[in-house]
């Protein structure tokens, strides 16, 4: 008898257990439920919420360009600026293999030498993907300095494609290899034409100072690259700005060196010259290189507001025929936003608007994105009901 009880205990307490576990079960499953809709329901409610934010960010950049700016599909981010016609007519020219137009339109630049480089630059860059008409051209005339600039610069150019715009740590061994054999090469034509140049022109030593950036050149070898532009022309703005690169930490210097460069050029620069400019992009380097640097605050410190404030006093004395114009207003626009100097911005904007492939848009993975995002905000804040 007490077998009996003892094991209808046994059973009861069996089935207890098993009742009990069947209820957790069910509960747990209850509660997966629960949490599956209560998921469900958070999902659908950050989609809600992103296509909500989605929509007011669609009205809003609807109602910027309302006011006259440009859309995000219009938005240029290979050039600065308007390409001028007469260049577009040149590359047009030389494509069909017209080298006397090309070289005419060079020699036109005369001892500007910033425009001479900057006539070069688009030229190079085409003869870089097809350089059958420059090889006619130095065929024709094997000692054309002219020539003999535009080829150096195309080697720097072809150089720079094979290595690619990625960061070092995303940039292959057999890109740096090829790179640097490239570079070499680009070195030797760079040499060749400062043989062949006029005593007086800078621009062969300027088209060194990118070979001396990727092969390194130490610094007291940059410098004695440094003296012979200067010697023959202090202020060659694109030759400042090149230099400022190279002191850049992420080459060759540091970011106190960068700094102290970009200071000197900008005290040494009369107003309108627009070597103001140059602590700017400093500036703007170290934030981008640094990591813990934090744009909201870094480009409100006293002296940055005290160089954008410099500059600004610089552009008005340029007048917009200057060539460095454009990339002056392009770092105002981009640091004045991030001072919350909106109205200021957006005067900038209106000027640079739908061309953005400078810097500091084409830093960015997404130039659109960035410059949208500063745009957009500077105008809304300034814009009653926007």
């Amino acid at each position: 008898m007490i077998g009996l009880i003892i094991l209808g205990v046994l059973l009861a307490g069996g089935a207890y257990k098993v009742l009990r576990g069947v209820y957790f079960i069910r509960k747990a499953k209850r509660l997966e439920a629960e949490i599956a809709v209560i998921e469900g329901r958070t999902e659908a409610s950050n989609a809600e919420t992103a296509a909500i934010k989605a929509e007011r960010k669609a009205e809003k950049a609807a109602a910027v360009v309302a006011l006259g700016f440009v859309a995000e599909a219009d938005l240029d981010t290979e050039n600065p600026a308007p390409v001028p016609a007469e260049r577009t007519a040149v590359l047009e020219a030389v494509r069909s293999g017209d080298w006397e137009a090309a070289a005419a339109y060079i020699e036109a630049a005369g001892k500007n030498w910033h425009e001479r480089m900057e006539r070069v630059r688009p030229l190079a860059e085409a003869a870089a993907e097809d350089d059958a008409w420059l090889l006619a051209w130095r065929a024709a005339r094997p000692a054309d300095p002219t020539a003999a600039l535009v080829d150096a610069d195309t080697a720097i150019q072809v150089a720079w494609n094979v290595r690619g715009s990625q960061s070092g740590s995303r940039t292959t061994q057999e890109q740096f290899r090829l790179f640097r054999d490239l570079l070499v090469k680009a070195q030797e034509a760079a040499h060749a034409a400062q043989r062949l140049a006029d005593p007086a022109d800078p621009t062969p030593y300027i088209v060194e100072q990118p070979i001396g950036q990727g092969l390194g050149y130490s610094h007291e070898r940059y410098r004695e690259l440094w003296a012979e532009i200067v010697e023959r022309d202090p202020k060659v703005l694109c030759a400042h700005v090149s230099a400022l690169q190279y002191w850049c930490r992420k080459w060759r210097g540091s970011h106190e060196l960068a700094l102290a460069f970009a200071r000197e050029s900008a005290a040494a620069g009369a107003p309108g010259e627009l070597f103001s400019r140059l602590p700017l992009i400093a500036y703007f380097e170290q934030e981008t290189y640094e990591d813990d640097l934090a744009a909201e605050t870094f480009f409100k410190e006293p002296e940055i507001v005290a160089a954008v404030d410099a500059a600004l006093l610089d552009l008005a004395a340029a007048g917009d025929d200057h060539p460095g114009t454009v990339g002056m207003r392009h770092i105002l626009a981009y640091l004045l936003f991030w001072q919350d100097r909106d109205a200021e911005a957006v005067e900038q904007f209106r000027h640079i608007d739908g061309y953005i492939g400078a810097l500091p848009w084409s830093y960015a993975g997404s130039p659109k994105s960035r410059y949208l995002y500063a745009r957009d905000w500077a105008v809304g804040v300034t814009t009653p009901g926007l």
